[in-house]
């Protein structure tokens, strides 16, 4: 695995006997994705992911799809969240914290983030269908798992009601997109600081 650092950029390559993953994530950025992972409602939520936390992401996947999308999708989490750790560096100046409640037509889902250093995913999302088309809908946990374990940060995500797990899909990565967006902004009232009372974020 290779990666580098250059201000708020953070570059991945990770390479197993599974998949063969690259990312590159811009924090500053404009929300400008170019995807390919093979799986096109994949394809589809990370670039909502992309476009909705601002942050540019440059995502090119191979995996083993003939077996099925796990390994395809908990990669890409984990690739994603790794390029995102590395991109904030020691955290200084962020606002840390942001929550929201996202409504998309009947569906309404909340994320709440601590960029705190500390991994942890709380999960209240079901689905009533195993499948969207033919991606499985219990990937979709196994993305944020791998997001929220990798770039360090906590993250709760709870569907308070929907119809469409399409909607509930996606209202899952609009909201953590937009709290990310929030959470990961340079406050100007402390930007040479780490926010926290002890001085590091871990």
């Amino acid at each position: 695995m290779g990666e580098t650092t250059t201000a708020r950029v953070g570059n991945i390559v990770r390479k197993t006997n599974e998949t063969s993953v690259s990312v590159s994530v811009k924090l500053d950025g404009t929300g400008a994705a170019k995807i390919s992972t093979g799986v096109g409602f994949f394809d589809h939520m990370l670039d909502q992911l992309s476009r909705h936390s601002l942050i540019d992401m440059d995502i090119e996947v191979q995996g083993d799809l003939h077996i099925d999308d796990h390994h395809t999708v908990e990669d890409t989490g984990i690739a994603i969240g790794q390029a995102i750790s590395r991109a904030l560096g020691d955290r200084r100046g962020i606002t840390r914290y942001a929550s929201l409640d996202l409504a998309m037509d009947e569906t309404m889902t909340k994320a709440a983030i601590d960029v705190s250093g500390r991994p942890f995913l709380v999960w209240n999302v079901a689905f009533s269908a195993p499948k969207i088309g033919t991606f499985d809908t219990e990937l979709v946990r196994e993305f944020f798992q791998a997001l929220a374990q990798n770039a360090g940060i906590t993250l709760h995500v709870l569907n308070h009601y929907g119809a469409n797990n399409h909607h509930i899909a996606e209202t899952c990565f609009k909201a953590v997109a937009r709290t990310l967006r929030a959470a990961i902004e340079i406050d100007p009232r402390q930007a040479n600081r780490v926010p926290s009372t002890k001085g590091m974020l871990v």
